[in-house]
């Protein structure tokens, strides 16, 4: 027997809502100890059920910013930077959830090789940028020089002096040919890391987050922050502002910044035709073949 309507909208809500808990499991899967700790210090996390009214409801109006972007062939640019564990990556996850990979499109390069290191800087970030009609996000940017380049030594004081120089002309140029480019900085605090980076350590799922640049940042917090102040020094321009993210409490940062981003661009709706589910065509001389169980995943659950 066929359910009915509400029935079958209940239940699509409620396996949308299991891949949400799939999802956030990354953050409850924490030893005891940790856990105990966490919650000492986080008394006043946000409620859950509010928390995911609210995601589901941004989630609604970011499909609706896609295809607004889609329809005008507009470009952006998200640039998402902060600190080791300030939460850029769980902000990327839950904004690109439900929207189309092939217009919305995540950008996380690795360490560059020996080629692009000597090639212009810049160079290698170029060819992500979005064609009409795409949304890039940048999980970590060109501003790796500003940051762990420079504080870690991989870049000389001459080098980020240049590119100081160059990227507000750079990301000058951007606007001018129709990006529009929006740069978010995910701030948290010294003792915040720490129990992120604990939580990481005792976590079996998340150990693989931890890399020795990461460790290192531990040890080097006042010089990434010197490095942090002179970026924003040098490059918050009236064209490409920054744009600070509170990021201690990752459910709030989550919500604060997909509002915010929203909030930036003025989307609205677009023309859709409607959608109508075609007849199934039979052919009284077709007849299926039986597949192979060998073809078969194995069903063990």
């Amino acid at each position: 027997m066929n359910q009915e309507p509400k029935d079958w909208l209940e239940a699509e809500l409620l396996e949308t809502l299991d891949e949400d808990y799939e999802i956030e499991l990354e953050d409850a899967a924490l030893s005891e100890e940790i856990r105990r700790i966490y919650r000492e210090k986080r008394p006043d996390e946000m409620d859950r059920k509010l928390y995911f009214r609210e995601l589901l409801r941004l989630q609604a109006e970011l499909i609706k910013l896609q295809d607004w972007v889609a329809h005008t062939k507009e470009k952006v640019v998200v640039i998402f930077e902060g600190r080791d564990s300030a939460g850029k990556g769980g902000a990327i996850k839950r904004i690109t959830q439900r929207l189309n990979p092939r217009v919305v499109r995540t950008v996380a390069l690795p360490a560059p090789s020996d080629r692009e290191k000597t090639q212009w800087y810049f160079q290698r970030y170029v060819p992500h940028l979005p064609a009409g009609g795409e949304i890039v996000l940048f999980d970590r940017s060109w501003y790796n020089r500003a940051g762990v380049e420079r504080v870690m030594g991989f870049a000389t004081e001459q080098q980020v002096d240049q590119f100081f120089l160059d990227v507000p002309e750079f990301e000058r140029m951007l606007v001018r040919s129709g990006i529009r480019l929006v740069k978010y900085w995910f701030s948290i605090t010294d003792e915040e890391q720490q129990l992120r980076f604990l939580m990481r350590i005792h976590d079996p799922l998340k150990q693989w987050k931890l890399s020795p640049m990461d460790l290192q940042s531990r040890v080097r917090w006042e010089a990434y922050t010197k490095a942090k102040e002179d970026m924003l020094e040098h490059t918050n321009i009236p064209e490409a502002p920054w744009y600070i993210v509170p990021a201690n409490d990752k459910k709030r940062a989550r919500l604060n910044c997909m509002s915010h981003l929203l909030s930036l661009i003025p989307y609205g709706d677009v023309p859709h035709e409607e959608v109508t589910l075609p007849d199934r065509v039979f052919n009284p001389d077709y007849e299926r073949d039986v597949l192979s169980r060998e073809l078969y995943v194995p069903q063990k659950y």
